[in-house]
C-alpha cells in the first residue's frame, strides 16, 4: 500500500483544486506516522494535554447527553456557553462584551480556519513571526494570499520586536497573525509588544488575528496581555481561544472567536457553510468549565511548571542544543547549530534513540535548525527521553 500522503502530493489528478498543493505535508504527522511504526518510543512530540479533563466538565458532557442535548444549536452556539463566555472576558479584561462579539467553532482550528480564509485574497499579505503554528501561512496562500515573515531566534528567547513588525507593514498588507504563547516557542509576548502592534495595526487599518489558545498556561506569575486588554475597540481585532488547553478538552472540539459585532454576523454565514456548529454537549461541558472551580487550571500550571523547569535544565547540559526559558505553553524550540539540518537531526534521533521530536522546519523555512520539545509528558518520560538523548548528541559532529 502506497504512502497516502506522498500519493497526493505527488498526483496531477485535474480534479483536485491546485490550491491545496500550498498545504504542505505536516512535519508533525510524518513524525508521528514513523513512531507509530517502532517500538519503546518517547513521544517530545505531542501537542496536547496529558492530565484528563476535569470531572465536572466530563459529568458535565454526560448530562447533557442523557438529557437528550444531542441535536443543533444556534449557528453562532449554544447561548449558555456565549453568555459564559462573554462573562468570563468581560470580568477577566474590564471590558464589556456580549454574545454578539461571540461565534463558537469547531476547536480553535477552525476558528483560525474562518478567520484567515475569510480575510485572505489575491493581492492580500499578512505578517506572520517564525517560527510559527503551521495552520496559518497555508491558509494564506491556497486563497491568494502571500506572507511576510518575521524571524525570532533562540538566542533571543523567540521574543518579537514589535518594530520589526510595524516596518513591515506597508499598502498591501492585511492582517498581522499573533500567537502568544507561541506554538512552538513557548514564548510569550510582553504587554508593550501587544500594545505597539495593535495600536499601530488600528491606525494603519490593518487586523490583528491573535490565536490565544495557551492563555492560561502561562508561568511565573506573569499577567497575561491579550489583545483584548490592549485594543481601545473591537475593530480590527479577531481573538481566538479555544477549552483544548486550558482545560484538557481537546478532543471535544469547542472553540471561539471573539470580533466585532459586524464581523461575527459575516463570520456566522461563513460558518454555516464550513461545520454549521460544534458539538452541541461538548458546548455544555465548555459552560461547566466556566461556571465551575479553578483548581484544574491551578495546579495544571504547577506540573507544567515543574516540568517546564526540568527540561530546559536538561537542554542545558545537552551539546549542540541552544535553549532559553520559555514563559507560556508546554514547548521549547532550541536551536541547533547554524546550518545544521534539524529534519534529518529528528529522524535520526527517532530511528537511533526512540525519541520522538518535531523538526523546525514544520514551523518555517527560517527553523530548519532547530527542533520542537514538549513537555507535555511526565518527568519521568522526560528524565528518559534526555538519558538517550545527551548521550547521542555528545557523539554527533555538527562542527
Amino acid at each position: 500500500m502506497g504512502d497516502l500522503d506522498s500519493d497526493f502530493y505527488e498526483s496531477e489528478d485535474p480534479v483536485w483544486n491546485p490550491a491545496l498543493l500550498t498545504i504542505p505535508m505536516p512535519g508533525i504527522r510524518k513524525m508521528v506516522n514513523l513512531a507509530s511504526t517502532m517500538d519503546d518510543v518517547i513521544h517530545l512530540s505531542i501537542g496536547q494535554p496529558d492530565l484528563p479533563a476535569p470531572t465536572h466538565v466530563v459529568d458535565a458532557t454526560i448530562a447533557a447527553l442523557q438529557a437528550g442535548q444531542t441535536g443543533y444549536t444556534m449557528d453562532a452556539g449554544l447561548p449558555e456557553l456565549l453568555e459564559a463566555l462573554s462573562d468570563y472576558y468581560g470580568a477577566r479584561y474590564a471590558r464589556e462584551l456580549t454574545p454578539d462579539n461571540i461565534l463558537i467553532t469547531t476547536g480553535a482550528t477552525e476558528a483560525i480556519y474562518l478567520a484567515l480564509t475569510s480575510t485572505s485574497s489575491t493581492g492580500r499579505e499578512f505578517i506572520i513571526p517564525e517560527p510559527s503554528f503551521m495552520l496559518y501561512a497555508p491558509l494564506v496562500r491556497m486563497n491568494g494570499g502571500t506572507v511576510k515573515t518575521i524571524p525570532t531566534r533562540a538566542e533571543s528567547n523567540h521574543q518579537l520586536d514589535p518594530q520589526d513588525v510595524i516596518d513591515a507593514i506597508d499598502a498591501n498588507t492585511c492582517a498581522i497573525v499573533l500567537n502568544s504563547p507561541s506554538n512552538p516557542t513557548g514564548t510569550l509576548y510582553p504587554r508593550e509588544t501587544i500594545e505597539a502592534i495593535v495600536q499601530e495595526a488600528a491606525y494603519r487599518g490593518v487586523y490583528v488575528i491573535s490565536d490565544e489558545v495557551y492563555d492560561h498556561l502561562v508561568y511565573d506569575d506573569k499577567t497575561y496581555p491579550s489583545v483584548l486588554s490592549c485594543c481601545s475597540d473591537l475593530d480590527h481585532v479577531m481573538v481566538i481561544s479555544s477549552f483544548s488547553k486550558t482545560f484538557s478538552m481537546a478532543g471535544m472540539r469547542v472553540g471561539w472567536l471573539i470580533a466585532s459585532q459586524g464581523a461575527i454576523k459575516k463570520l456566522r454565514r461563513y460558518h454555516m457553510f464550513t461545520t454549521t456548529v460544534a458539538n452541541t454537549p461538548c458546548q455544555w461541558a465548555g459552560v461547566a468549565a466556566l461556571r465551575g472551580e479553578r483548581h484544574f487550571v491551578d495546579n495544571m500550571l504547577d506540573v507544567y511548571t515543574r516540568r517546564r523547569d526540568r527540561v530546559v535544565e536538561l537542554v542545558r547540559q545537552t551539546p549542540y542544543l541552544e535553549g532559553y526559558k520559555p514563559e507560556g505553553a508546554f514547548y521549547l524550540f532550541p536551536a541547533l547549530p547554524e546550518g545544521i539540518n534539524g529534519n534529518n537531526v529528528a529522524l535520526r534521533l527517532l530511528k537511533e534513540t526512540g525519541v520522538c521530536t518535531i523538526p523546525g522546519e514544520t514551523f518555517g523555512p527560517s527553523c530548519s535548525n532547530a527542533l520542537r520539545i514538549s513537555y507535555s509528558t511526565s518527568i519521568e518520560q522526560i528524565e528518559e527521553a534526555f538519558r538517550r538523548l545527551i548521550p547521542w548528541m555528545e557523539k554527533q559532529d555538527f562542527a
